[in-house]
């Protein structure tokens, strides 16, 4: 069994929907990210970034529990673990790692800032707002050639298409992919699959707008709260 601590989010759905695809037993253990748990002493033990997902295996290598943060590296385990959607040969791993890196280093980060800025922040920046728009538009179009004749990005549908749906699916809320005709097609054969709406069900109910956000929430997400605890 593999403890899921997780919060509806973008990056909690990457691993929602990849427990789900591979088939793997899991339990969720909520991390409400606007009460602060992830700064609890016993998360912090298993993800000292004070970042959700992390997960617990309790079968973990030589059958000992294994804990494991920054979902990147997490969905690499557990397609190990499957032996599925990390490819089967060196080259098509090395495709499905290039993704990865790509949506790790280069989507998660501007499209997280670029949602910040628009839906988040309290004051509206007109300089980072078109900043970081501009950049999660530029590498939407990197995607979208990308899958010019492909169906997944690394050939066969895998961890790296399930990285950059959860990103994908957060900006498809929000905005229109019609002027990306691959991405789009992409986008909602990945949307269709059952274990997807599986993983995206998971938690629903706990997210949280924008609008419903406190000010002590706020204050939890965005403010300095790590620092101002050493």
């Amino acid at each position: 069994m593999i403890d899921l601590y997780y919060w509806p989010t973008p990056n909690g759905w990457k691993v929602s929907i990849a427990l789900e695809e591979l088939g793997l037993p899991y339990t969720i253990k909520p991390i409400n990210i606007a009460k602060g748990d992830q700064f609890a002493p016993e998360f912090l033990k298993i993800a000292p970034n004070n970042r959700i997902p992390a997960i617990v295996d309790h079968d973990g290598p030589k059958g000992a529990p294994y804990s494991l943060f920054e979902s990147g590296a997490i969905l690499l385990y557990l397609g190990e673990k499957a032996g599925k959607l990390i490819g089967t040969t060196p080259r098509e791993r090395y495709e499905v790692l290039v993704w990865l890196m790509w949506q790790m280093g280069g989507v998660g980060p501007m499209f997280g800032q670029a949602n910040h800025f628009v839906r988040y922040a309290p004051v509206k920046v007109p300089y980072a707002i078109e900043r970081y728009t501009k950049e999660a538009r530029r590498l939407i179009g990197v995607l979208d050639k990308r899958l010019a004749g492909r169906d997944f990005v690394a050939g066969k549908y895998s961890v790296a298409d399930i990285a950059i749906f959860g990103w994908m699916k957060d900006y498809a809320g929000q905005n229109s992919l019609d002027e990306f005709g691959n991405v789009r097609r992409w986008y909602e054969v990945i949307l269709a699959r059952p274990a997807v709406t599986r993983g995206l069900a998971v938690g629903a109910e706990l997210r949280i707008p924008p609008q419903a956000l406190d000010d002590a929430a706020r204050e939890t997400l965005f403010g300095n709260r790590q620092l101002a605890r050493r």
